[in-house]
């Protein structure tokens, strides 16, 4: 079967209304970004302009090229039109693991740009503009420790503790770096996180913006999906490292910040894990 590689950065996306098109398609990075900017219609989606002034977020897959009629129809685009509103193009796409040549739908008519959508991700964008009561949160890493919120003053905001969480296809690795060491991040490559789920109120993710430099540019919110005592739950909001550096070991306050909130909460086998990981970096 033919196939080919396509970046979704809108409706396509994962829980998202046009997504079921994709139902057949492996994803290949659920963090994925390429150069530009991203607009908001004000129809209910957004539109790319590829350029080097911003960041992208969404998502890479590797579909059938017998859809392509049926995206192009999406998009309302037809190859040789002059009229198009889109024009279907290759692009890099930047993942967690590298670097990958895709086809991606961008803006061509200037007259359907409308808000700029500042964060470069429509999902992100939906959540802050929609302000939801309550979001489930993934806490890994140092996150997971509730005296942290305790000091705070956000406690409050953290006491319905959903449960234990295990969000497949990540590792945790020690990749933001400040004077003191590194701090964790989740990373696409695989590998297997376990964590706490909250379910927190707005007030609650305002904190967590402000706690994790979202504003600053050190971690970027995003929406995962998590497994709770064998259920799935959709679209969990947590937090991806920007820009990530060689991993380097965090400092011993930290440390235990992590291993105080993972004792007796995840799999004995993680924590034991999370120990050894954290004494090979400081050899």
């Amino acid at each position: 079967m033919d196939t080919i590689t396509l970046f979704v950065y809108g409706t396509l996306r994962r829980h998202e209304s046009n997504h079921g098109l994709l139902k057949k398609a492996s994803c290949l990075a659920e963090q994925a970004w390429v150069n530009g900017e991203l607009f908001d219609t004000g129809y209910g989606d957004p539109t790319l302009e590829l350029n080097e002034s911003g960041k992208v977020y969404g998502e890479l897959y590797l579909v059938s090229k017998d859809l392509l009629p049926q995206l192009d129809a999406l998009e309302d685009y037809e190859e040789g039109r002059e009229t198009n509103l889109y024009d279907r193009t290759m692009v890099t796409v930047h993942t967690d693991e590298g670097t990958k040549r895709a086809l991606v739908y961008v803006n061509v008519d200037e007259t359907s740009k409308g808000e700029k959508i500042i964060h470069g991700d429509w999902k992100l964008h939906r959540f802050m503009t929609n302000r939801p009561e309550q979001i489930y949160y993934f806490a890994y890493g140092s996150c997971m420790d509730d005296e942290r919120f305790r000091k705070a003053g956000v406690d409050h905001c953290f006491k319905n503790l959903v449960g234990a969480a295990i969000l497949k296809g990540y590792s945790m690795k020690y990749l933001f770096r400040i004077s003191d060491g590194g701090r964790a991040d989740i990373v696409e490559d695989g590998g297997v996180t376990e964590g706490l789920v909250y379910l927190t109120s707005y007030e609650g993710v305002e904190y967590l913006f402000t706690r994790e430099g979202f504003y600053g540019g050190w971690y970027r919110p995003t929406f995962i999906d998590v497994d709770i005592n064998g259920e799935r739950v959709n679209d969990v909001l947590t937090f991806h490292v920007y820009n990530k550096m060689p991993e380097l070991s965090p400092p011993d306050h930290y440390s235990t910040e992590i291993l105080r909130g993972a004792k007796g909460r995840v799999s004995e086998q993680y924590y034991q894990f999370l120990l050894m990981e954290l004494d090979r970096l400081k050899k």
